[in-house]
Order: structure tokens, then C-alpha cells, then sequence
């Protein structure tokens, strides 16, 4: 609402141009007045305005009438911005991740701007040292539906053996150093509002992996018939935490997909399956996509870097490997 002391002439004007007397608009040359209504209230002379004002811009009031003319301006102050988005978490969570490691999932608490990956996650050595170009650059980042997982890949050109990156620049993570995954704070979010804190990631490197997966080998621990326990699985090594939560069912001795909820703890290597029916006695599976990695991109039956020098094993056939156990 706007208003100006009044005159002795309005009450007295026949349908008065209150648009010429009074006169409202946006503080910019060839703006036409702003649409509102006009009234005179207790000596004032009123408008209020259609719609409502704009944060950060900038509004300006004239007033003429019968030789009496006056005028101002003002700007409508922008909200204070909030900073309220944070990195929830990295994965592989693991304190010592593998030599040829392939990827870091990074999840924010809230949806985040795109196009900027590359400027605000540095790989850091213990010693302050920054790696040089550790990480893929790609013409559109490999973010999740919501925005809200940002995947980031290591140049497999420096990770795999015997191409020409890994052997003119050497891979980018290094046996038996210590390393700081940094991201900025100044990261903006999907609002354009910066992180409300930066993230580090410590990690040392350990041995390279270029064991394929063998579910043989994982421990089951089984639930009773009757309850809703979890079925736990531990796997003996990190796996790529993304693909763990799509790339395992439990089936049932029909073969029917079981309902329930998917888990993850133990630093990856830990997969658990909570039925949302009670377990029935009998034979059941799991059903395992052979394209579930470990760290490495290792997969069920293959490794993903193979030397030359390297016996190669052979690779498993089928989409799906089953892993059958009995409730009992």
C-alpha cells in the first residue's frame, strides 16, 4: 500500500485520473504506471497495488496535483539468503579404498546446480599436493533424477593398465598415499544458495583389486519362518554402493519377487533385506545382475582390468546369477 496526505481538491474531483495524480511504477525509463486500486481514506490519498512487490527492485511514487508535486524512491530489500544444503555423505564410506578405484557417489541433503562439478571437487594429497585432472570431464554430469547425486568418475584412461594416459600421466590415486576428497562450500545449490558447509573425505589407497566377484564366497546369515527379520549378506569387500541397492532380489521358490526394504551398512560390504511379509518355510534366492561391481568395476565372474600377463578367467554366461539358502 502506498499514500500521500490528501488535498482539499479530491474529494471535490468528478471521477478523478488518480494515475495522473498519483502515480506508481517500476524505477526504469519507458515503464508504464503499475495497475492497482485508488482510493481516499481518512484525508489520503491510497494505492495498492494488483500485485505484490518484487524483492530487489526498485519502485518509485509520484505525486502532482494543483502545483504540489512530490516524489520517491524506494527498493523492495531481497530475503537474506539461507544456506541449508549440505553433502550428506560419500560413498565408498571405507577409510581405504583400492588403488584403481572407478567412482565416488556424492549425496546433498537437497537438489543441486549443474555445471559446476568440475570447478568445486579437487582431489588433494595428504601433503597438499593437487592432483591434476584425477577425475572424467564429461559435456553433462551424471546426476540422479532428483538432482540430488552427483556421480563422479576417475579418468579410466589413467586407471586401466597398458593405455596410453595411465602411462604418460600415471594413475591418479597412488598404493600407499593418504588423500583428501574436497568439496567446496561455495558450491550453490538448485537455489543458487551456496552449501551451508565444505566436505572432506580422508582416504588412503590400498593394493589395486582385479579380483572379479565370486557370491560363493559371501555369508549369509538367515532369519526364522515366521519372523521379519532381515536376511544379512556380507559380502568381505565394498561394493558400489548404487549398484547394491538395485542389483540384488530375494525370490521366493516360485521364483516371485519378494517385497521389502533394501540396506546398506558395514561400510558397503554388508547387503540386508527386510521382508515386508513374514518369511515362509522353503527354498528362496538371490537373484544377483552379474553387472553389480566392486570398487574397481570388477563384476560377477570378470575383472575389469585385465593385463595381458593376466590369466583370464571365464566370464559368466548368464544376466543373472542365483545364490540359493533355505528358511527354515
Amino acid at each position: 500500500m502506498f499514500q500521500v496526505a490528501g488535498s482539499a481538491i479530491l474529494p471535490r474531483l468528478a471521477s478523478p485520473n488518480f494515475t495522473a495524480i498519483f502515480r506508481v511504477s517500476v524505477d526504469q525509463e519507458s515503464v508504464q504506471p503499475m495497475a492497482g486500486a485508488y482510493a481516499v481514506e481518512e484525508g489520503k490519498l491510497v494505492f495498492r497495488p494488483s500485485f505484490p512487490l518484487q524483492p530487489g527492485l526498485t519502485y518509485r511514487a509520484v505525486y502532482q496535483l494543483a502545483g504540489e508535486k512530490a516524489e520517491a524512491s524506494f527498493t523492495i530489500p531481497k530475503p537474506v539468503p539461507v544456506s541449508t544444503t549440505f553433502v550428506e555423505r560419500v560413498y565408498p564410506t571405507a577409510p581405504a579404498i583400492p588403488e584403481n578405484q572407478l567412482k565416488f557417489y556424492i549425496h546433498f541433503s537437497a537438489p543441486m546446480s549443474r555445471g559446476d562439478a568440475v570447478k568445486r571437487v579437487h582431489l588433494i594429497e595428504e601433503s597438499g599436493k593437487r592432483v591434476e585432472l584425477p577425475f572424467l570431464e564429461l559435456d553433462e554430469e551424471l546426476w540422479d533424477r532428483d538432482f540430488k547425486r552427483l556421480t563422479i568418475l576417475f579418468d579410466p584412461g589413467r586407471v586401466k593398465r597398458g593405455l596410453l594416459p595411465n602411462q604418460e600421466v600415471g594413475p591418479p590415486l597412488e598404493e600407499g598415499k593418504r588423500y583428501v576428497l574436497m568439496i567446496d562450500r561455495e558450491w550453490p545449490d538448485a537455489a543458487g544458495v551456496p552449501l551451508k558447509e565444505g566436505f572432506r573425505k580422508h582416504f588412503s589407497v590400498g593394493p589395486a583389486d582385479r579380483t572379479p566377484l565370486d557370491p560363493k564366497t559371501w555369508t549369509l546369515t538367515l532369519p526364522a519362518a515366521g519372523t521379519s527379520n532381515p536376511v544379512l549378506v556380507d559380502v568381505h569387500e565394498p561394493l558400489d554402493a548404487a549398484l547394491m541397492l538395485r542389483f540384488i532380489d530375494v525370490t521366493d521358490s516360485k521364483g516371485k519377487l519378494l517385497k521389502g526394504a533394501v540396506s546398506i551398512e558395514r561400510e558397503e560390504t554388508r547387503w540386508m533385506f527386510t521382508p515386508a511379509q513374514p518369511w515362509t518355510a522353503g527354498e528362496h534366492a538371490l537373484e544377483i545382475l552379474t553387472t553389480l561391481e566392486d570398487l574397481a568395476g570388477n563384476k560377477i565372474g570378470r575383472a575389469f582390468d585385465v593385463d595381458r600377463f593376466d590369466r583370464v578367467e571365464q566370464s559368466v554366461s548368464t544376466d543373472v546369477y542365483t545364490l540359493k539358502f533355505t528358511i527354515r
